[in-house]
């Protein structure tokens, strides 16, 4: 191949990642459109509603936390059921979630972090390895990224 191709090649290929990139922020922008609807439907507005004030003085992963999830369980179900962003979502959890799903999951933890008066989207990481059963690769990725939100957005 001369120069002249590589350097076809080279665009043709460019194009192609372009398109991808381009499927992969059009899925996105519309995750971030109907991120949670389901918590607007009259059950889970309810049940969001009755819980939300007492989960933010908790600290995440505490007893009193998990406790309250118990408690929150029909309302929980019915919105992992509606929502792929969660782990829960799926018969494997996390190992059954495409990469925009996962993306769309960790901007829900920062979100969700900046909820509680302690939160801590590092030690969130940290202990969702635990719950949620992710490789320590995967940890790295998603501390390197909530770093790279400090630095975008706070």
């Amino acid at each position: 191949m001369n120069k002249s191709e590589t350097i076809n090649e080279t665009y043709k290929h460019k194009s192609n990642v372009s398109k991808y990139i381009g499927f992969v922020i059009k899925e996105l922008i519309e995750r971030a459109n109907t991120h949670d609807d389901s918590k607007i439907s009259s059950f889970e507005a309810d049940g969001f509603a009755k819980y939300t004030e007492i989960l933010k003085d908790l600290t995440y992963g505490s007893e009193e936390y998990k406790e309250t999830l118990k408690n929150m369980k029909p309302f929980l179900d019915h919105h992992y059921k509606h929502n792929r962003h969660h782990p829960e979502h799926f018969e494997n959890g996390i190992k059954g979630m495409t990469l925009v799903d996962v993306v769309e999951m960790l901007c829900d933890w920062k979100a969700a972090s900046l909820r509680h008066s302690d939160g801590n989207i590092h030690e969130s990481i940290e202990l969702n390895q635990k719950r949620f059963g992710y490789s320590d690769e995967l940890k790295a990725i998603f501390l390197n990224t909530a770093s790279l939100f400090r630095e975008a957005i706070e």
